[in-house]
């Protein structure tokens, strides 16, 4: 297979110093900072009013349920549901108390996923009781590099049940266990891949919850009939995905666990969670579905009034959408919303009403409430393990809780290509890019300017990308040109854009004033304009996508991530809206008379190698890709929802090669060996895969 060298224009922008690109432009943000706030409140109260709304009947909720619970699941990653393994539930010791026994227990809810936990007992039971499952929020107990786990820091609610007749057992979590794991993957560790992978900690801890009650049903002292849970902060949010997806909970009391996407994404509330707070939500739900799921088992929603990340309005309108469910049911009166005064803390008025919560509707008692919630225990007396076990799986869980795709073998005839082909392009459609528009808005092509200089018009396009996200298209060419025999449609990334603009603003540094160009170097534009001058009949188009160029938003790391994180809650990602831009950018240029009728080549450099791959898959016309520096893996290629669930991008370059040829660059040969081998064996002689490698071969 021949060698590729990068065409020179794409070459000469690669080879521009990002360094010296970042000193040559000065980007305002202001505009940026303002359409991503836009997007984000349009894109949310589009979900939000979305949110239930088709439910009008009890009728229309019963038929649906079972969907949505499944959705829900296959969100935390558990579709299918994982096998039940053998628990090997062990009880390392015994903790007593006048009223109750504590037994320090672990059981594994997959092989090497080992979850601790304390099981109150209360003494002098005369016949099975109920069972509260109590979910830890994140209250980490350690002395040195020993992690007690965070169910010593909760270890009162435990204790105040089973001294009124309840037993409890209170586990620990993933991360700040005894084992301590890890939920802070997009928060803080770079690992968005979770978000390739469909993985989010929150499928683990309902995971572990579910098999918490197996467990439970174990236990002879316990009436698996009458099963509740409640926790708060993280443990509140367990709450929600245990008694929405496990009929087994009779009643629930969630604190201070769950509030709306208005308050996440457009308040800003997302910045203080990490992802065990977070379904990956494919199907683009507002939380209040979540909530309904629970319906009509007695659900009390608790919360304080000054919570800065539960804040007060958002759970008013989570407690407001859930509540008509409820009255399908006619089951008002298993709804409860208590408020107290207070921050985000474990309060005693918050305990006061669970506990009466959970008699009325587990006992069907109503004593006053005379007692407090006391520790009695010191953190060594409730840890489980002596030594942690060497085949935990707990600080790895993240990269196999999720099956992954597997590669296929190549394909030997067209019919088994295109069952294959097909099925990526519906996983594409509807597990990754679900969060696309479904309705694209017009174009609404509009001239920011043209400028002729040194024989090259530069023009410049702005185009309406979707809803509140306009962009702007680039157009370079030799002037008086008639007919461009090719069109090329660079897509430009945030580390190419500053070193780009430093090279065209040589000459049209008037016209690029928007953008805030300074000392270009009058070089680099010349390494441009030679490739144009040899190119006579070439028409060169730039697109910089959402967040790039004249929309850039806050450079800042944490704006980055957490602006990252807001795409994730709506059920998108950034790289897979910037694959919508370049689609859109696309149909741009093949709506221009002067670019219609031309072959249109589609190119990127490194991280915008991957985003004019998946475009060119959704759009017609699109003869070569020239991709330098493609990432083999959407480990470290483009972040998209649920991706490598079904495919990788090995598999993503054999669809475009199916379309026209592929140019790329790339380490080594053998991550493309895929392609090469499915063209091969089906013989598509108008396809033609070029690789420029480093491998001597």
């Amino acid at each position: 297979m021949p060698r590729f060298v990068p065409l020179a224009l794409l070459a000469a922008v690669c080879s521009l110093p990002v360094a010296a690109g970042q000193e040559l432009a000065t980007i305002n943000t202001e505009r940026g900072d303002r359409m991503l706030a836009e997007y984000f409140r349009a894109e949310t109260a589009r979900l939000a009013d979305a949110c239930l709304a088709d439910i009008r009947t009890l009728e229309d909720w019963t038929s649906r349920k079972d969907e949505y619970r499944r959705q829900l699941l296959e969100m935390l990653g558990l579709d299918p549901l994982p096998e039940k393994t053998d628990l090997k539930a062990t009880v390392t010791g015994t903790v007593d108390h006048e009223l109750f026994t504590v037994e320090k227990v672990h059981f594994q809810s997959r092989p090497g996923l080992y979850v601790t936990g304390n099981l109150y007992v209360p003494k002098g039971l005369t016949a099975p009781a109920p069972a509260i499952l109590y979910v830890c929020g994140h209250g980490r107990v350690a002395k040195g590099d020993v992690s007690f786990g965070n169910k010593v820091h909760y270890q009162h609610h435990g204790g105040w049940f089973a001294r009124h007749g309840y037993v409890c057992l209170t586990i620990d979590t993933l991360q700040l266990g005894e084992i301590e794991g890890i939920h802070h993957g997009t928060y803080n560790q770079d690992l968005w891949w979770w978000n390739c992978r469909g993985y989010t900690p929150a499928g683990v801890e309902a995971w572990n919850c579910v098999r918490a009650l197996d467990y439970l049903e174990t236990r002879p002292e316990v009436d698996a009939s009458r099963f509740g849970v409640t926790g708060r902060s993280g443990g509140g949010a367990y709450s929600w995905w245990i008694a929405a997806i496990d009929d087994r909970i009779k009643v629930a009391v969630p604190v201070a666990g769950i509030t709306d996407l208005q308050n996440h994404v457009v308040d800003g509330t997302v910045e203080g969670h990490c992802d065990c707070m977070f379904m990956l939500n494919t199907y683009r739900w507002d939380y209040a579905q979540v909530a309904a799921l629970v319906a009509p088992r007695p659900l009390l929603i608790s919360n304080t009034d000054k919570d800065n990340i539960f804040p007060l309005e958002g759970v008013v309108r989570i407690h407001r959408k859930v509540r008509d469910i409820y009255r399908l049911h006619g089951a008002d009166d298993h709804l409860g919303l208590h408020i107290t005064e207070g921050p985000h803390e474990d309060t005693q008025e918050l305990h006061i009403h669970a506990f009466h919560w959970f008699n009325r509707f587990l006992k069907g008692e109503q004593p006053p409430i005379d007692k407090p919630a006391e520790k009695y225990f010191e953190p060594e007396q409730l840890k489980v393990f002596a030594e942690l076990p060497a085949d935990q799986l707990n600080t790895t869980i993240h990269e196999t809780f999720v099956p992954q795709f597997a590669q296929p073998p190549v394909p030997q005839d067209a019919a088994e290509w295109e069952t294959l082909r097909d099925g990526w392009m519906t996983a594409l459609r509807e597990k990754c890019f679900r969060g696309w528009p479904q309705e694209p808005c017009p174009l609404d092509v509009q001239q920011a300017f043209s400028a002729e200089r040194d024989g090259l018009r530069f023009s410049a396009y702005d185009f309406t990308s979707q809803q509140n996200v306009r962009l702007r298209l680039y157009v370079l060419h030799a002037a008086g040109m008639e007919k461009a025999e090719t069109v090329k449609l660079l897509v430009l990334s945030p580390s190419e854009y500053s070193s780009w603009l430093g090279a065209i603003a040589v000459e049209f540094a008037q016209e690029l004033r928007e953008e805030e160009p300074t000392a270009p170097n009058e070089l680099e534009f010349r390494v441009l304009s030679e490739d144009l001058k040899l190119n006579p009949s070439e028409i060169v188009c730039y697109v910089a996508p959402r967040g790039v160029g004249l929309t850039a938003w806050d450079p800042s790391e944490a704006k980055q991530i957490q602006h990252r994180r807001r795409f994730m809650l709506l059920g998108q990602t950034l790289d897979g809206m910037r694959v919508w831009d370049v689609r859109r950018a696309i149909q741009v240029v093949q709506a221009m008379p002067q670019l219609a009728q031309s072959p249109l080549k589609l190119g990127g450099v490194g991280e915008a190698a991957g985003l004019a791959l998946y475009a060119s898959l959704f759009e017609t016309g699109v003869s070569t890709l020239c991709r330098s520096d493609l990432a083999d893996s959407h480990r470290t290629g483009p972040n998209f929802l649920n991706v490598l669930r079904y495919l990788d991008v090995p598999q993503a370059v054999s669809m475009a090669l199916e379309r026209g040829s592929v140019i790329l660059s790339s380490p080594t040969k053998a991550a493309w060996t895929f392609p090469g081998q499915v063209a091969k064996q089906l013989q598509w002689r108008d396809s033609s895969l070029w690789i420029q490698s480093a491998d001597p071969e």
